[in-house]
């Protein structure tokens, strides 16, 4: 099995849930107090490890608490450290989240050290990944950064899996060498133009992808699973039915298990069932990369 290499963001995930989500002005009392481990990039990290991938993370931290733990924790799951960098100007990324009682969210993220990665940061893990390797990267860190190294690892021959998220416009130059993208609903509205409302609008937008250049594309649809497309697929895959408590991690549990799929060599209708199980999964659970699945769970 190859190398999962994860290039992306670290958190520190304040959470509280309480019964309804504030309205502007409104306070709430009487949450329930948690902090977890999360980001966009360690969240697939630990997804991917949990389910027996050999995983490589490279990131960025601060010369703080949250960033030595967040370190210790990877290096728990048994994900490779090496190419994790720490920032003595810039703090740790936190994210503020809160939790309703019927699994909705609402997240405000400090980005710290993570917006302070820059192209020369990565060039030692990119020099590291070659043909075969599969790669996945979200959008939060620099968007330059993002373009730079999804151009670098194409040129390497890996397979490149971008999760769009959080959602930002990108250089229409960059798709061609993108193998696969997964927004959900809303990203691929931003990136395409084509909002998406049901199996219609999902496969236009896919086919907009298309158009970019992008080879596979699996449009996320939360409950309702996952529209996906290529040259000889276009069909929803439906997620297993489950009482969500939590969903602040279903779309990175689902990204880490689609890449750990790839890369054992499963097709791609095979690798997007079993990433809606392991999302299944995550929602019942509180917390970020807490709510990830181990093998034997799936």
């Amino acid at each position: 099995m190859s190398t999962i290499f994860v290039i992306g963001s670290s958190n520190t995930d304040m959470v509280i849930k309480s019964k309804n989500l504030p309205v502007p002005g409104e306070t709430i009392i009487g949450g329930e107090f948690l902090m977890n481990p999360g980001g966009k990039g360690a969240n697939q990290a630990v997804a991917a490890a949990r389910l027996g991938a050999s995983v490589t993370f490279a990131c960025k931290v601060g010369d703080d608490i949250f960033g030595k733990q967040a370190i210790q924790g990877f290096e728990r799951e048994g994900i490779h450290t090496g190419y994790i960098l720490t920032d003595h100007n810039n703090p740790s990324g936190v994210a503020l989240i809160l939790v309703d009682e019927a699994g909705e969210n609402s997240i405000a993220v400090a980005s710290g050290a993570n917006a302070n990665i820059t192209i020369a940061d990565l060039e030692n893990v990119l020099s590291q990944i070659k043909q075969n390797d599969t790669v996945l990267i979200q959008l939060e860190i620099p968007v330059p950064v993002v373009e730079h190294a999804i151009k670098k690892c194409h040129q390497n021959g890996a397979k490149v899996i971008l999760n769009p998220a959080p959602a930002y416009l990108l250089n229409d130059a960059v798709f061609p060498f993108i193998s696969m993208i997964t927004p959900n609903e809303t990203e691929a509205g931003l990136l395409t133009g084509i909002k998406v409302t049901d199996v219609a609008s999902a496969a236009e937008a896919a086919s907009a992808f298309h158009a970019k250049g992008v080879v596979d594309v699996v449009i996320t649809l939360g409950a309702k699973g996952a529209y996906v497309s290529n040259a000889d697929l276009g069909k929803i895959i439906s997620s297993p039915k489950v009482k969500a408590v939590d969903t602040t991690a279903a779309g990175d549990v689902f990204n880490g298990a689609l890449a750990v799929a790839l890369s054992e060599g499963r097709d791609l209708e095979t690798a997007v069932v079993f990433a809606c199980k392991a999302a299944s999964i995550a929602v019942t659970r509180m917390g970020a990369q807490a709510s990830a699945p181990k093998r034997s769970e799936l």
